[in-house]
């Protein structure tokens, strides 16, 4: 009987690769950007990178493992914040919040569980810790969805914006 079902689950593996492989990957042929503008729930992160002067080089070459905060994660900041840090004034400041949710390396989730901290393009090291069987950043924002391939990098969803210390 545990030969039939390790048989049986072999030839399900097998048939989830396959349809995987002829399915394609869906976001890999996008970078970081496209796919951040495509699913819809990174409008603010979208705007605020336009605002910051980021498009360019998030849509460059990468690697890059982005720490994507949905909308609803920025909702969560203090009101008038989001409207604060995309005035011209702010530039230098929203750069720095941006560039600190961005690794320069590709790293998937299987690698980032392994993880105490990486280091960001902002300079700082962000910490990361599984509680309860979830990645969690600072302590506070929860990775929600993993591995969205793309072509200069990968995103890994969080539910809460992340700063750097000051």
């Amino acid at each position: 009987m545990r030969k039939f079902v390790a048989v049986a689950l072999a030839v399900v593996l097998a048939g989830s690769f396959s349809a995987q492989a002829f399915a394609g990957c869906g976001t890999c042929d996008k970078t970081v950007v496209e796919n951040a503008v495509a699913a819809k729930s990174f409008n603010t992160l979208v705007a605020a990178v336009k605002a910051a002067g980021l498009v360019e080089t998030l849509s460059g070459e990468g690697p890059f493992t982005v720490f994507a905060p949905t909308d609803e994660a920025f909702a969560k900041l203090p009101e008038g914040t989001v409207e604060s840090l995309l005035k011209p004034e702010n530039k230098e400041k929203l750069i720095s919040i941006l560039t600190y949710h961005v690794v320069p390396a590709k790293v998937m989730a299987k690698k980032v569980v392994g993880l105490n901290e990486a280091k960001t393009v902002q300079g700082s090291t962000v910490k990361i810790e599984v509680k309860d069987g979830s990645v969690i950043l600072n302590g506070k924002a929860k990775v929600v969805k993993t591995d969205i391939n793309s072509s200069n990098g990968v995103i890994h969803v969080i539910d809460t914006v992340i700063l750097p210390k000051s």
